[in-house]
């Protein structure tokens, strides 16, 4: 037969363990639970890190999306103006070539027309020496000087053709205003000085600064005569072409007629 407090010590031993048992499992089920709590929310957590960090891509992507979309629109719009400038600038370019045409083809004009011009003008200076030879002798080294220069400027290559056509032009019409005017210089006949007086190209007179010598150019005898008949009346036409008196009406000399040869 067994003890009895032995007995009753096993029994108080295998209560104990009785009562220990469910603690130690309730305990592990919480440790476990725990866990497992813990780890869903790590993976909630990073779940929702990884929709932050997507939505900020999304928003990030959206910004380029929408600058991109600006400059393409800027693009097309810089474009369209650019087409615009281009397309005009053709249409000037255009013209302008045609431009360039025309005065290519005015630049071959002239070439042949230069060929055409120079004789002309070298043929209007010898006519005008010509006609200054057999002309009234009135200025004769102002309008000799004239004709010189401009066989001298014929010569040279640096004066334009255009600057050679004005000047024989300008010459011609010089010699027209002699045709018109009257007027009143000093000169020689021989070895007297004298006033000339000059009556368009009508009739060509002096008178000596004493007054004393009065004449005129006789055109068939080439030579100046002398003719006090009118000494008052050239003398006061002298002084209304010196301006020293009012205009008036004058008496001058004419020499007869010629016949044309």
């Amino acid at each position: 037969m067994s003890d009895p407090r032995r007995f009753r010590l096993c029994l108080i031993v295998a209560a104990s363990a009785a009562l220990a048992i469910p603690t130690l499992v309730s305990t592990t089920a919480g440790a476990a639970e725990k866990a497992q709590v813990t780890a869903v929310i790590g993976e909630q957590t990073k779940t929702v890190q990884a929709a932050r960090s997507s939505q900020s891509n999304v928003a990030r992507m959206d910004d380029q999306t929408g600058s991109m979309l600006a400059e393409y629109r800027q693009a097309l719009a810089e474009y369209d103006t650019l087409k615009a400038y281009n397309d005009q600038l053709a249409v000037q370019v255009g013209s302008q070539q045609q431009e360039i045409d025309a005065i290519n083809l005015q630049l071959g004009e002239i070439d042949t027309t230069a060929h055409q011009v120079l004789p002309m003008l070298t043929r209007m200076v010898a006519t005008l020496e010509k006609f200054v030879s057999l002309d009234m002798p009135f200025l004769p080294e102002e309008r000799t000087k004239r004709i010189k220069g401009l066989k001298d400027m014929m010569a040279r290559a640096d004066v334009s053709l255009s600057e050679k056509y004005r000047r024989i032009v300008e010459a011609y019409q010089i010699e027209m205003e002699y045709g018109r005017t009257l007027e009143s210089y000093a000169g020689k006949v021989g070895d007297k000085t004298v006033d000339f007086l000059r009556a368009g190209r009508v009739s060509l007179l002096y008178q000596t600064l004493d007054g004393m010598e009065t004449g005129y150019w006789d055109a068939s005898a080439k030579k100046f005569v002398s003719d006090n008949s009118f000494r008052e009346e050239i003398k006061a036409a002298i002084k209304v072409a010196k301006k020293q008196a009012a205009p008036d009406f004058v008496t001058v000399a004419v020499s007869s007629p010629m016949e044309a040869k």
